[in-house]
């Protein structure tokens, strides 16, 4: 990794990279946002970026919690992505991470694990063994996926969730807080309770 980073996005969740940064030894290079009004990110002053293509001079985390918006930008973006994994987070050498990850304090990943690239793992969530988690997904805090638990593109699963082994998330879909999730979901679902149940279906353009 680069001795500085560029953060795209001066969010809630660009603090937080912030913080794992600083706990890794890494700098700040900048923090990019076309928002006029924002002067600084904790306390780093806020850049307006002079296009979106081009970053120069560091690598990049697309610092920005939608799952949609973390994507379209990335598609646009000639750049290298960096990493961001918390000092205090657990994992396997036998895992694998996509470029623009980042992983917060306390999570875990267990072994022959994949995490696609641009995905945020969050605060205490845990990733058992054989999970599959897809590009552009967002596992919020104390998340719990059991073992062989497959992830499709850009799904969002909402804190304290839990999911039981062997279920197949949908791209696009969302798990609702605390939801229990027993069986598989369909692409674009949107899914709440214990056990969860499918109460609607968003389309790829919400």
């Amino acid at each position: 990794m680069d001795n500085k980073v560029t953060l795209y996005g001066a969010s809630g969740h660009g603090k937080v990279i912030i913080d794992i940064l600083e706990s890794m030894g890494v700098g700040i290079a900048t923090v990019l946002d076309d928002n006029p009004n924002l002067k600084a990110l904790l306390t780093y002053p806020i850049s307006k970026p002079t296009a979106v293509d081009t970053v120069d001079g560091s690598s990049v985390i697309i610092s920005i919690g939608n799952n949609r918006v973390r994507k379209a930008l990335s598609q646009k973006m000639n750049c290298i992505f960096a990493q961001a994994i918390h000092p205090t987070a657990i994992l396997s050498k036998h895992s694998r991470l996509g470029e623009g990850t980042v992983v917060m304090a306390g999570a875990v990943i267990n072994p022959a694990t994949t995490i696609g690239a641009h995905c945020i793992i969050n605060t205490g969530a845990v990733v058992e063994h054989d999970c599959v988690i897809a590009d552009f997904v967002h596992l919020s805090p104390n998340v719990s996926l059991a073992g062989n638990v497959h992830v499709m593109e850009g799904a969002h699963i909402g804190i304290g969730a839990s999911i039981i082994q062997g279920v197949r998330i949908g791209k696009w879909a969302t798990i609702g807080a605390g939801s229990v999730i027993l069986k598989d979901v369909p692409d674009y679902a949107v899914v709440v309770g214990n056990p969860g149940k499918i109460i609607k279906y968003t389309t790829i353009d919400e």
